[in-house]
């Protein structure tokens, strides 16, 4: 059993850690890999060349980071490519997916806006899977459970598609709690790739197990429903504090920014 984590962000494309920075930490967490997902619009075929180059160059036998991408989509939708680092010249989420996958890499809708399901149950091809609990995006306390319903709708057209469970790190104080663990038989790319593929893995958070096929019992899923509410309770806080002191003419001062990050 491999622990790691998915959905990360560097100093490649709007994160505060660099990829040493980002292996010490994330080895001191007890991992031994993570799938990083620098946005893809950053990158320019130079720096693209040297992302690839210093993933490599920082992976042993220790630690293995897997480069991928994040792909931006027309009405804000993000699509991780975990595993390829092709460029994508189009932002029709499709296509992405299908040129995702056509590269071996794995298309996973990044935290999906409600709004945005009925859009994403139709796409064709049908991504591998769907990101049912962001850490940032839906708060470290719990997911929505409208997530994982979509996800349930969209394996009755492709019953192998998996929850994924990411932390989409950007800050240095932001939760770190969220990790996947895979069954593989080797610290390599591939094997951790393709134990992700075939849905060999869990998320773990804070001691429980969330399962790759995101089938959580109803009381599990009450209770998830119940923190995200708390997370959306305290942003909502925290945007008219904001808003307040934007209109009094203040800054909010950098380290409570931090610690409101450490929060969330």
């Amino acid at each position: 059993m491999l622990k790691g984590v998915l959905h990360i962000h560097s100093t490649y494309s709007d994160g505060d850690f660099t990829l040493e920075e980002l292996r010490d930490t994330f080895i001191r967490d007890g991992c031994r890999f993570a799938c990083i997902t620098d946005h893809a619009d950053w990158f320019d075929a130079t720096s693209l060349d040297a992302y690839r180059q210093e993933c490599a160059a920082r992976s042993d036998a220790r630690f293995q980071f897997i480069a991928g991408l994040e792909y931006g989509c027309a009405n804000r939708l993000h699509i991780l490519g975990y595993g390829t680092t092709t460029p994508v010249d189009s932002t029709d989420a499709p296509e992405v997916i299908r040129q995702i996958q056509g590269s071996g890499g794995i298309a996973v809708i990044a935290h999906p806006k409600d709004e945005a399901f009925a859009a994403i149950e139709a796409f064709d091809p049908s991504p591998d899977g769907i990101e049912t609990w962001n850490t940032k995006y839906d708060g470290r306390y719990g997911a929505r459970p409208s997530t994982f319903a979509l996800l349930t709708r969209m394996k009755a057209r492709r019953r192998t598609m998996t929850a994924f469970y990411g932390q989409d790190l950007h800050w240095r104080t932001q939760y770190r709690g969220m990790f996947t663990c895979v069954h593989a038989d080797r610290l390599d790319p591939g094997a951790i790739l393709e134990a992700l593929r075939r849905g060999d893995y869990y998320g773990l958070k804070d001691g429980d197990r969330l399962p790759s096929n995101g089938e959580l019992p109803a009381a599990v899923l009450a209770r998830l429903a119940r923190g995200n509410a708390t997370s959306q309770r305290l942003r909502g806080w925290a945007r008219r504090a904001k808003l307040w002191t934007d209109g009094v003419g203040l800054s909010v001062p950098q380290a409570l920014k931090a610690q409101l990050r450490r929060i969330f």
